[in-house]
């Protein structure tokens, strides 16, 4: 079972995000506090999980936080900022959010823009370490799925529905084929050979 907890005596937040990799859609960043010593066996980092199972997790995680708060930072933003920057300003939306102010951040992952003046701990992998940061990588996964499942009954040549905006070889054909969408990001590579796609 994943840790309860890093410091065993303060308020902590695990945050995660979804998408940076994906060439459309937003980024999307969770943020959950649990109580003291909770337990949970099923819980772990999102991508270890199926569909269903994250679907479970999720109204699990939502009854039994003490408070969770999820963001999103579209792809226009992204594109004005970077992904690196877009992804610590939806951890920082979701903390913004929060009706609990946590004493200590742990963040999946190895860099984080400090929040505030609230100490902060980047662990690589944290989201198979730790059950908040877990749960985070759940409710990022889960918020963002939904929104590009949404988008793909609109864009419906992407197979946003199963890839959610991932540069696999369909989405690539079809962007090859139709072109971009208003939701795919522009500073990305769209394609290996970078075709002419704004005619």
């Amino acid at each position: 079972m994943l840790k309860s907890s890093f410091s065993g005596t303060l308020i902590e937040a695990g945050l995660d995000e979804a998408g940076r990799g994906c060439l459309a859609g937003p980024v999307v960043a969770a943020a959950v506090i649990f109580p003291p010593d909770y337990k949970n066996r099923k819980l772990n980092d999102s991508k270890q999980l199926s569909k269903k199972e994250r679907e479970k997790l999720k109204e699990r995680i939502l009854k039994d936080a003490v408070c969770w708060s999820v963001a999103e930072v579209c792809n226009r933003q992204i594109d004005e900022i970077n992904i690196l920057q877009a992804s610590f300003r939806a951890m920082h939306l979701a903390l913004d959010d929060l009706k609990v102010l946590p004493e200590l951040l742990l963040i999946d992952g190895n860099r984080f823009k400090p929040y505030k003046t609230i100490k902060h701990e980047c662990i690589i992998k944290g989201d198979g370490l730790f059950l908040s940061i877990a749960a985070a990588s759940v409710l990022a996964k889960t918020h963002r799925d939904e929104l590009m499942e949404k988008l793909s009954s609109t864009y419906n040549v992407y197979g946003w529905e199963h890839n959610m905006g991932y540069p696999t070889q369909f989405h690539r054909e079809a962007i090859k084929n139709h072109g971009l969408t208003p939701f795919h990001r522009l500073s990305f590579r769209q394609l290996p050979d970078q075709l002419e796609l704004f005619d």
